[in-house]
């Protein structure tokens, strides 16, 4: 009797464990709050990439904030720990506005094969996600380069590939 019961808690052990090694993958948007330093929007099957994203944010906030706002900057990331096969990728905006910062994060359209599309895609998200927080007439240009260059370093720490999306309109 007590071998069966030994043998019951073990078996239900192992299970338990191996459930909790594979990664929970999120079929809703996540919504991520922390007031006064940031907000990010992360599309469904994208929660993994809040590790990134967080890092980002933390390493501004501990470089201390830009003064004024900056506008959005579009980046294409290719994460191995968000996508376990093959080359996908997602998009990540990133704005500051009044001293918080806002990440949108979405998976680009599969059927649009213009060198564009990515970033139309994300403009457009980004847009109606800020839409609410416009940009202030005063901008910090250098921001942008250090807001680049944040990501870079950022990405380059946790064998991130990052890509700079450009308009060409």
């Amino acid at each position: 009797m007590g071998e069966t019961l030994l043998v019951l808690t073990l078996v239900t052990l192992i299970v338990l464990t191996i459930r909790r090694g594979r990664p929970v993958i999120l079929d809703n948007p996540v919504i991520i709050q922390r007031p006064g330093q940031y907000h990010i929007t992360l599309a469904p099957q994208l929660n993994r990439a809040q590790i990134f994203i967080e890092q980002i944010a933390q390493h501004f906030i501990q470089l201390h904030l830009p003064q004024r706002d900056l506008p959005t900057q579009y980046f294409e990331v290719r994460d191995p720990s968000v996508f376990s096969q093959g080359e996908n990728c997602y998009l990540l905006a990133i704005a500051l506005r009044d001293g918080i910062f806002y990440f949108q994060a979405i998976n680009p359209q599969p059927l649009i094969h213009d060198a564009d599309s990515h970033y139309k895609t994300l403009r457009e998200f980004s847009e109606a996600v800020l839409k609410q927080h416009p940009l202030s007439e005063s901008t910090d240009e250098l921001g942008d380069e250090r807001l680049r260059a944040g990501v870079s370093t950022i990405a380059g720490q946790l064998k991130i590939a990052v890509k700079v999306l450009q308009a060409t309109d």
